[in-house]
């Protein structure tokens, strides 16, 4: 047993009678003066499992009962340098357990879990050079564009009628699917698994309500202890249309009330983001491409944002299908600027239908490898960054918009004067005419950053903190470069930029 890795403990029994998923199988595990109780499941051909997360050190004793029975102790040694534990939302931002701080840089494969083995291998060796460190899988086949294969196993068997069987899991299909998620694990890369989704043709989405909670229930029961495991609710739950939000909420709440381990839990929309006050929701999972709203989503949840659909790099018909890699790069900037967080996808069309978003393959896209030069310039920061007012070190006569700055000035020209006397018509858009998107975020006064996306300034004027030196860098986002053109700044400093789209400027303490 090892800190922050899942312990297994397989036991030799009869074949249940009735159902396989809700078997009365029941350990108990016990450290210091803590104790934990966890349901076991069935994995077929007479074999219990139980499967438990271990997050202190010391000595564990366990006792198993119910249609297997057993005991026992291990000793828990202390994590290595590769686990850190489960993810957890703080704040607006996300820490493992051991508290170091993980910032998602994710992908979307639909149907990863659902191709040949040799397209899977394929998809993990491509995943081992790319810089994601979430991917979005379905445990549900889709049927969709570009995504008509047929799976080979599928999650339950049926009965007689031809039905699909619930209490009846497919085990094949769960060994062969666990093996994808564990490899995950290994390579540091967190699942974030979607439960549900209505693009289907075989069935799945039409389940009843006692079946959905059957099926949940298995899976919890086996998944739960993976350390790097999310619950997505659903790919586009409002697209599901034989649920109502109160059935959302049911999910919801059995999730919370049946995982031991308490995971992270959202779900996704297509057009009515869910309501992510709710207490069980622990970040802001959302479809989006209004990249400068996610401000206004952190300031009103206080809860980590993540835009797992922010549109994909391709060239399919699909208006969600083909931005250019510029943009999705564009995107990505926007949104860590602002202490958010974004999922990426790649749609381009191709003779064999396999597309990365659905089926995964290998990554044919500009994108990824400047993703990875925005998640290596974060990785050198030592914080989370939340969104930062840049008139905050400004001098009190230069805080205010142009707007304030209009006021009061020559009347004689036309705009300052409908600026100042604007009729009751124009005060709403008078309001509006000045006000762009500002992707601006700090981490404390260590580190500063503005991202100009699709501006071309030609000169910039940053205000600092004046008890503090920084460093100043232009970043070109396309190219990948960085050009030190201050060491020893603070307070205002007004310096050239390149003129172009893609700039951002960063401002790093160095005493």
């Amino acid at each position: 047993m090892r800190q922050y890795e899942m312990f297994e403990i397989s036991l030799q029994g009869k074949e249940p009678e009735g159902s396989f998923v809700n078997v009365d199988v029941e350990a108990v595990f016990a450290w210091g003066d803590q104790e934990k109780k966890v349901k076991g499941f069935y994995a077929g051909e007479g074999i219990y499992k139980v499967r438990f997360l271990p997050t202190e050190e010391g000595l564990h004793t366990w006792k198993v009962t119910g249609a297997v029975a057993a005991e026992g102790q291990e000793l828990c040694q202390a994590a290595d340098s590769a686990h850190h534990g489960r993810v957890q939302a703080e704040d607006t931002h996300f820490v493992y357990e051991d508290r170091s701080l993980y910032r998602p840089f994710g992908t979307t494969i639909y149907a990863f879990a659902h191709q040949s083995d040799a397209l899977i291998d394929q998809t993990i060796h491509t995943l081992e050079t790319a810089p994601f460190n979430k991917v979005r899988y379905c445990v549900f086949p889709k049927d969709y564009d570009y995504n008509k294969n047929e799976p080979q196993y599928y999650a339950f068997e049926k009965d007689a009628e031809g039905n699909w069987d619930v209490n009846h899991p497919c085990m094949k299909f769960w060994d062969h699917f666990e093996k994808i998620l564990f490899k995950m694990d290994e390579m540091g890369i967190q699942t974030d698994l979607i439960l549900f989704h209505p693009y289907d043709r075989w069935g799945f989405s039409q389940l009843s309500m006692e079946d959905n909670l059957t099926y949940l229930e298995y899976v919890i029961r086996r998944f739960s202890a993976v350390p790097s495991i999310w619950w997505s609710m659903a790919n586009e739950y409002d697209l599901m249309f034989n649920r109502g939000i109160e059935d959302w909420h049911v999910f919801e709440q059995y999730i919370a009330d049946h995982d031991s381990f308490h995971h992270l839990l959202s779900n996704h929309q297509c057009i009515v983001p869910y309501d992510f006050s709710r207490e069980n929701i622990t970040h802001c999972c959302l479809q989006l491409g209004c990249v400068e709203r996610a401000a206004e989503f952190i300031e009103k949840y206080k809860k980590p944002v993540i835009y797992d659909e922010c549109a994909y790099e391709g060239n399919l018909a699909h208006d969600w299908g083909n931005i250019s890699a510029f943009e999705m790069v564009n995107r990505f900037w926007c949104l860590y600027a602002q202490g958010a967080y974004a999922t990426h996808g790649e749609v381009f069309l191709s003779e064999d239908d396999i597309l990365w978003w659905a089926r995964g393959g290998v990554l044919k896209g500009e994108s990824p490898e400047r993703i990875a030069f925005l998640k290596d310039l974060l990785e050198h920061t030592d914080g989370p960054v939340v969104k930062w007012n840049p008139k905050e070190f400004a001098p009190e006569e230069e805080r205010g918009t142009i707007l304030d700055k209009l006021k009061g000035q020559r009347e004689d020209s036309p705009l300052i004067y409908a600026m100042n006397h604007p009729t009751e018509e124009q005060k709403g858009f008078v309001k509006g005419m000045f006000k762009h998107p500002e992707y601006t975020g700090r981490i404390g006064k260590d580190f500063f950053i503005r991202y100009f996306y699709h501006t071309c300034p030609a000169i910039h004027t940053m205000y600092l903190p004046e008890d503090a030196s920084y460093k100043i860098e232009v970043i070109d986002v396309w190219e990948m470069t960085r050009k030190q053109i201050y060491f020893d700044a603070s307070g205002k400093v007004v310096f050239s930029l390149p003129g172009k789209e893609g700039i951002a400027v960063i401002a790093t303490r160095v005493h």
